[in-house]
């Protein structure tokens, strides 16, 4: 069992682990426990109250936060004919059709974002079982299948991200980095949140949002009121 070093020791000791934290105290105190020698980036993660195996009760859309992740998303455009100029003129990192598709195929993975348009999702589908679990498979529902590839692009390179509901209820995203103001890591945050409520399922029942926790990449959980918080956005 692996031993837990004196730098985490000491984040833990300034967390009170039964405690649910207002928004803002929690965003503070996850500052404080950004202690790496590298820029952390700061998480939200957000228990919701439904069952992912049901597909009225799926959770997903995307969301562009004000002040961006603090991260340059790789953007790859699979397209054809003039959508391929236009994606590369537009900024994305990598543009190309069906030997894109081979590439992925054969294990290349490195971007952050894939666009498609509607006249290349057949032979995008393949990619299903590969892009599917790291949520980078493109979809109408978050505007990565689309003709208008040249405001998909700057809106992911903007700041635009996609939430989903993982297997155990749960939504994890990147909200900012550590060296973030607590102002815009609030702002971000708040954002977030109002857009998982408005993609609250209508077969969803009882209490929606039933935990929250805030964490650095190298810190530990600091929970967060859900009630509170999700008051604070909706009002």
């Amino acid at each position: 069992m692996s031993k837990k070093g004196k730098r985490y020791k000491a984040i833990q000791e300034k967390i009170d682990s039964a405690r649910e934290y207002a928004l803002e105290d929690a965003i503070i105190l996850a500052k404080e426990c950004a202690t790496a020698k590298f820029d952390e980036s700061i998480e939200l993660h957000v228990k919701l109250g439904v069952d992912p195996r049901h597909a009225d009760q799926q959770v997903r859309s995307t969301v562009s936060l004000p002040h961006g992740t603090g991260h340059t998303k790789r953007v790859l455009v699979i397209a054809a004919g003039e959508k391929v100029k236009e994606a590369e003129d537009a900024g994305a990192d990598f543009v190309g059709g069906e030997e894109k598709v081979a590439e992925i195929e054969g294990g290349w993975m490195d971007f952050d974002a894939v666009i498609a348009t509607p006249d290349v999702m057949k032979t995008v589908g393949k990619l299903g079982k590969v892009l599917g679990p790291r949520g980078l498979m493109p979809s109408a529902k978050t505007n990565t299948v689309t003709f208008d590839v040249a405001s998909a692009i700057k809106e992911i390179k903007a700041g635009r991200v996609e939430f989903r509901v993982d297997k155990a209820g749960i939504i994890h995203n990147g909200v900012g980095l550590a060296s973030f103001t607590a102002e815009q890591l609030s702002n971000n945050i708040r954002t977030l949140i109002r857009a998982i409520v408005k993609a609250r399922p209508a077969a969803v029942k009882g209490t929606y949002m039933k935990g929250m926790a805030i964490s650095s990449t190298m810190g530990a959980g600091i929970k967060i009121d859900p009630t509170a918080a999700q008051k604070d956005v909706t009002e």
